[in-house]
């Protein structure tokens, strides 16, 4: 549905901060730049040190310039997010790491730049690397018909060590000037317009959406209206957390109180009242009928599968439901697994939402055989149980391209057990070269103590599902493995007990392995 543009009657009469966006190929160093500039560790806190969204910090140059960042992630998969990026920004600077080459990513970097009109800047990176030959990449990027300025083109550039931090304070003057030469202006008279850069849903908060404005200003109790998704303005945060009652353009800010997950990218206007917002939002469905937007689920209706069949009908597919914690990683997973099955036609996905993992998902993977994928999200422990029992396979991944080998291996896997179950119609059943696991329930250590004959017995809470006898168990401290182990001794009021369920209390003994803690995390499961 297209947003009705409200044009401001007031012109634009006070200076604003650029916004600039980082891009460029995997590893070739955009996060360390930004990691040096804002001096903080951003690039530790990600998984697998891969940027997995779009990130977005203000940054306080001096007292009179302060410069908004966009990092976006390298994977190929993320390629719809980095094209938004481009279109939300003012300059865009593509850093190119010169001990490699100009890669497939840093050409669409180019491209979408440039198919929006915004200026790029070139960051050489890693010139402290011996036999780096710098010439090359000026030279590949002339074969573009990218001329830098040092070769009498209209490109800046710069020759950086983002480790090191050699140049970047060049680099930095080069973007305060071209921002200069764009003369960026807002009015403060104005009703706040930007940019969603990602939304989210968690249960503490509802949905949240991080946001830039580009004109106006907007304020703590004002209306957001994105598309068919609106909502009062509750609470502000800044990129440290701190609560604002307003907020000026090309600063990014978290924001609460909204009935749904916008698309990242998509444009927010904003009103003084819920009556001025109400009668723009019924204007705009007037005017498009047909719309019927879910902002937050997405089920396939064109999905070539019987959701009464059994899997066994046709080995060669495999059904999936996607669940992610913001919408810029569902669309990258969905594109993703889209490439997958069109190299082999053996994916359907049946639905695609943001949220954890939850019964009804579950359900769903029930109905129609499916397998569930989810990206940085939880799965609540009435979901796993009702999984367990139902024999659905769940599978929550933090790094995108780990999900992918996965599904890929799956795949393999099953293409070669349905190949071998046809050539051998006698056998019962192949053998799987799939091993899963499946989780019976969680404990929690509350402490622990020494019993003769027996050794440290650990005594635990049951959080989640149940502890079983002689099953295998994980203990995690911090979210780290830190032992692998079957479970031998289980007691329940002083008792032998072959199951402890949730809410009740258990004491465990972890043979030849003492070095408990109190609040480490005992996983028991088995392998199917």
């Amino acid at each position: 549905m297209k947003q009705k543009i409200r044009r401001n009657n007031k012109k634009a009469s006070l200076s604003r901060d650029p916004v600039i966006i980082l891009l460029g190929h995997v590893d070739h160093g955009k996060t360390s730049l930004l990691d040096y500039i804002k001096r903080s560790k951003v690039n530790y806190e990600e998984y697998g040190g891969i940027t997995q969204n779009i990130g977005v910090y203000k940054v306080n140059i001096n007292k009179n310039n302060s410069l908004t960042f966009l990092d976006t992630p390298g994977h190929e998969a993320f390629m719809a997010m980095r094209y938004r990026g481009t279109q939300i920004t003012d300059i865009a600077v593509v850093v190119i790491a010169i001990d490699e080459d100009i890669m497939q990513h840093t050409n669409e970097a180019i491209n979408n730049a440039k198919s929006v009109g915004i200026p790029i800047i070139f960051a050489f990176n890693k010139i402290d690397k011996k036999n780096s030959d710098i010439d090359k990449i000026r030279r590949k990027l002339a074969e573009r018909n990218i001329l830098i300025e040092e070769w009498g083109g209209a490109y800046q550039s710069q020759e950086i060590s983002a480790k090191y931090g050699i140049g970047i304070d060049k680099l930095i003057e080069k973007i305060i000037l071209e921002a200069e030469l764009l003369d960026l202006k807002y009015s403060p008279e104005n009703f706040a317009v930007g940019s969603i850069i990602e939304s989210s849903l968690n249960k503490e908060n509802g949905y949240t959406a991080t946001i830039i404005i580009k004109d106006g200003i907007l304020n703590l109790g004002d209306y957001i209206l994105v598309g068919e998704i609106f909502g009062k303005v509750i609470k502000i945060l800044d990129e440290r957390g701190n609560q604002l009652k307003y907020v000026r353009p090309s600063r990014p800010v978290l924001i609460f109180g909204l009935n749904g997950a916008p698309d990242a990218g998509d444009i927010f206007h904003s009103y003084k009242t819920e009556k001025e917002l109400k009668k723009i939002f019924s204007y705009q469905k007037e005017q498009d009928h047909t719309s019927d937007v879910n902002p937050t689920s997405d089920v396939n209706p064109t999905s070539d599968v019987n959701p009464t069949s059994d899997v066994k009908q046709d080995q060669e597919k495999l059904n999936l439901i996607i669940k992610a914690d913001l919408n810029g990683s569902l669309e990258a997973l969905t594109e993703s697994l889209e490439k997958i099955s069109r190299n082999n036609k053996k994916i359907n996905l049946i639905s695609k939402s943001i949220g954890n993992i939850n019964e009804s998902d579950v359900l769903l993977a029930d109905t129609y055989k499916a397998m569930i994928i989810g990206f940085q999200v939880k799965i609540s422990s009435a979901a796993q149980k009702l999984a367990n029992n139902n024999n659905i396979l769940i599978k929550v991944y933090n790094i995108i391209y780990k999900m992918e080998k996965k599904i890929k291996d799956f795949l393999s896997n099953n293409a070669k057990s349905s190949k071998s179950s046809k050539s051998s119609k006698s056998s019962k059943s192949s053998k799987s070269s799939k091993r899963e696991e499946l989780i019976y329930g969680r404990a929690k250590i509350k402490n622990f103590f020494t019993i003769r004959k027996i050794g440290i017995v650990a005594g635990c809470i049951v959080l989640e599902g149940k502890i079983v006898r002689n099953s295998t168990i994980k203990l995690k401290r911090d979210d780290q493995i830190i032992y692998v182990g079957q479970l031998n001794s289980l007691k329940s009021l002083k008792q032998d007990a072959k199951v402890v369920k949730k809410g009740s209390e258990c004491g465990i003994n972890i043979p030849n392995f003492n070095n408990l803690k109190i609040g480490d995390i005992i996983e028991s499961y088995r392998i199917i």
